[in-house]
């Protein structure tokens, strides 16, 4: 059948890959219903693919969410790598980190909340993966602050994990009131966030 064939292929004229269409059909269908309502076949059936074709790429429901966060983790950082190995100063590197990452949230923040919201469901080393690799993108931040520390650049009388902490904290906070038709747009929201950062760690 033609459908069959281009699943196989991995695209449909005029549509999407089919691994970027699954992602969307199902970020919208936990989106609406929820990730525990939501069937495989239901998944597969708005994608307009085969189940045979949806495990190809992906092995279980548990994996499409995982990786609706998973991508927007590894964008941010690569970008936060960008940022931090720069050759500028160590003030100029933490502000482009922390408003990149405000920015980059807020562009995908209907994906960063469908995940947070069923992450408990994931299996176990699933919820491990994403652990680590929030906390791998912490440290490198940390890192920096610390870096500005050490030089001079930063007040010293409070712990680089403190602000990290605190710092994250607000970032992960923006979905309970952060929206794409307020006052502020998400590249705005970031360059305030990473001001107020600067200036909390002012000696």
């Amino acid at each position: 059948m033609a459908r069959s064939a281009n699943a196989r292929t991995g695209t449909e004229a005029g549509t999407e890959p089919v691994p970027q269409r699954l992602l969307a059909v199902a970020t919208r269908l936990f989106a609406e219903q929820g990730f525990e309502a939501t069937s495989v076949q239901q998944i597969v059936d708005a994608a307009g693919v085969t189940k045979g074709a949806m495990y190809h790429y992906f092995g279980s429901k548990d994996d499409l969410l995982y990786e609706i966060y998973a991508r927007v983790l590894r964008d941010q950082q690569a970008r936060l790598e960008s940022a931090a190995e720069s050759d500028s100063p160590v003030k100029e590197r933490l502000h482009a980190a922390a408003s990149d990452v405000v920015a980059t949230t807020t562009a995908n923040l209907e994906d960063t909340i469908i995940f947070f919201r069923s992450m408990h469901l994931l299996h176990a080393d699933k919820q491990a993966e994403v652990r680590a690799e929030r906390r791998r993108y912490h440290e490198r931040v940390r890192g920096l602050i610390e870096e500005g520390q050490k030089t001079g650049v930063f007040r010293t009388d409070k712990s680089a994990d403190l602000v990290v902490d605190f710092f994250f904290g607000a970032v992960h906070h923006l979905g309970t009131w952060f929206h794409e038709d307020g006052k502020l747009t998400g590249q705005e929201v970031g360059e305030h966030f990473a001001d107020l950062l600067l200036d909390s760690l002012r000696p």
